[in-house]
């Protein structure tokens, strides 16, 4: 006779609500679809609308092709940061038509809620970044990394994503309304990104925006990213990447936890 072997509670309530924002994902398939569309609609329009002026200004002997060997880790970036606008407004939605209320009230994990929205959207937005390397691989991106560097890319990108995650998920918390948790990431959706080397080169900035876009935590990973991906130099940014997204993950969850255990009235 064979018994199995019981999951513990709190992993067995994470899996359920995983399922469950994963079904919702399903179900309302139209946000997540833009999701996807925005960092590729960028993609296309900056490699063949602006790539061939762009590109002769960054160093890599110019064009569009070495624009779009420039310009990937940075879309690659901007689509872990779109991601945080879906995660603000279905956490904000629990929470503001009661569905949070009745949970709180059945004997699951609590912590299982907030960790059911990071992990599914952890999950779409991995596909995201999946479907953005395809279509960049269609249209000609050509990089020359090892599998090694492809983990390494790889899981710098996960890592990011789930710390943007939390983030978003204690942004949502802090809204009132689904619309606000809607722009409240937004800062960091787009803002941070434009003030970055997603486009181009740090140096070709103002000296009073330069030290800002050079340090802050997208610039450091796409730095990283890029230079895993096409065998440009890393230098600082490593540690620096790892440091922002490990720092970000912490200050997203504890920040999630304080404002989730508050009273629901």
């Amino acid at each position: 006779m064979t018994t199995a072997v019981p999951s513990t509670p709190h992993v067995r309530d994470s899996l359920t609500m995983l399922r469950r924002n994963l079904l919702h994902a399903r179900r309302y398939p139209s946000m997540t679809l833009q999701v996807a569309l925005i960092p590729v609609f960028l993609l296309l329009l900056f490699v063949y609308v602006f790539g061939s002026a762009l590109g002769a200004g960054i160093g890599q002997g110019g064009g569009r092709t070495a624009y779009l060997a420039y310009l990937v880790p940075g879309i690659l970036l901007m689509t872990a940061g779109t991601g945080s606008v879906p995660t603000a407004v279905a956490v904000c939605t629990d929470m503001t038509e009661g569905i949070v209320t009745r949970f709180r009230t059945m004997a699951i994990s609590r912590a299982s809620i907030l960790v059911g929205h990071v992990v599914g959207s952890v999950i779409q937005s991995v596909f995201n970044l999946v479907l953005v390397t395809v279509v960049a691989l269609a249209i000609g991106f050509r990089p020359d990394a090892s599998p090694l560097e492809w983990l390494a890319a790889g899981g710098l990108l996960v890592l990011f994503v789930f710390g943007l995650t939390w983030l978003s998920v204690a942004l949502g918390l802090l809204s009132k309304t689904p619309e606000g948790a809607s722009n409240a990431p937004l800062p960091i959706s787009f803002l941070l990104p434009f003030v970055s080397s997603t486009f181009v080169p740090v140096d070709s900035m103002p000296s009073w925006i330069r030290w800002f876009a050079e340090y802050q935590p997208f610039t450091t990973v796409i730095e990283t990213v890029r230079g895993l991906l096409t065998g440009t130099g890393i230098g600082h940014n490593g540690w620096m990447a790892v440091a922002w997204s490990v720092g970000i993950a912490v200050l997203g969850f504890v920040w999630s936890l304080r404002l989730f255990d508050r009273d629901p009235s």
